[in-house]
């Protein structure tokens, strides 16, 4: 009997991914940012409620979490064979908890859930009804994140970490085939990043607002140097040269689908705490003094996605050699 074991010494290791991330900051940085905020903005032009999304992938996760505990593998297409999945019991003190969201908060969205009939009780089952709420599959999300690692693991080729650049397609097909262990660890990722900002922010639509004038800063400094620094020296070049443009209250609507009337309250805010400052134009700009605030958050979720990337290129390369193993053998 010819037993496949995957070569440890052939997996690569997060710090090493951590390394790469951090000393190229200045090009992951600006991508990640834009990853997670067209993944931001495609949940409000969907659903117009950050919190009632992040209860139902919490319950999603929570599903995800039993198959994984059970060793249990569903691919893309099987995950979404039928528009109901079954979720585990939960409590409004969990939900609360877990989320960092108000008790009668929380119990206020899940009775709007239940109302809508996107959580519903089948005989003994407790269910999720995705055709009543995720009115898409994560086709988008999963191409971004295809894109984003695929430009990672050629950063990591050129400092000799991976033999090879992993292609885009690749990685939305081995997404695809591991769905349900990948995307659990990605709602790993994604859950408490979203919970740690809107500790700070207060709330999540402050937050997303935020993070558009992020990306805005984040494009305009990529056009003008396309060398890649750390973050440190990143955020010195857009504070020190005049040169990155703000964006407007318009803007930001049209690219968040939030009421302009609530872009302006928050965006208010925001100037009122100095963590933005505005322009006779009306732009809108980061501080140097909030973004120095911001690094321990956004460190910690730089480790997060270092070990989500791990995670999935080590998939890819020990099952790769499995592939090799067997087919020399026959």
């Amino acid at each position: 009997m010819n037993i496949k074991i995957p070569d440890i010494s052939k997996q690569i290791y997060k710090e090493d991914i951590l390394g790469v991330m951090e000393s190229r900051y200045s090009t992951v940085g600006s991508v990640w940012v834009s990853h997670q905020m067209d993944w931001l903005n495609g949940i409000y032009a969907s659903y117009k409620d950050h919190n009632k999304f992040l209860i139902v992938i919490l319950l999603i996760k929570k599903t995800l979490d039993f198959y994984s505990r059970n060793f249990t593998k569903l691919s893309y297409e099987e995950f979404y064979l039928k528009d109901t999945v079954e979720i585990e019991k939960f409590t409004v003190a969990e939900i609360s908890q877990l989320l960092n969201i108000p008790k009668e908060s929380a119990r206020r969205k899940l009775l709007e859930l239940e109302n809508e009939d996107v959580i519903k009780k089948i005989k003994k089952k407790l269910v999720l009804d995705r055709s009543k709420f995720f009115k898409s599959k994560p086709l988008k999300s999963i191409k971004r994140i295809s894109r984003f690692l695929s430009m990672l693991s050629e950063m990591c080729a050129e400092e000799k970490i991976l033999s090879n650049k992993i292609s885009s397609e690749e990685l939305e097909l081995v997404i695809k085939d591991n769905f349900s262990y990948i995307w659990k660890i990605y709602y790993e990722l994604q859950i408490p990043m979203m919970i740690n900002y809107k500790r700070i922010f207060k709330d999540l639509e402050t937050f997303h607002i935020f993070g558009i004038c992020v990306v805005n800063e984040h494009l305009h400094a990529r056009k003008i140097s396309e060398v890649y620094t750390n973050r440190d020296q990143f955020l010195k070049s857009i504070f020190t040269v005049n040169m990155v443009q703000g964006i407007n209250a318009m803007s930001i609507s049209d690219i968040t689908h939030i009421p302009r009337a609530t872009v302006i309250r928050k965006l208010k805010k925001l100037v009122n705490k100095k963590i933005l400052t505005i322009d006779i134009k009306k732009h809108y700009k980061l501080t140097g003094s909030f973004a120095k605030k911001l690094k321990p958050v956004q460190k910690d979720v730089f480790i997060k996605l270092a070990n989500f990337s791990t995670s999935v290129f080590n998939l890819i390369i020990l099952n790769k050699k499995l592939e090799d193993k067997s087919t020399n053998h026959f």
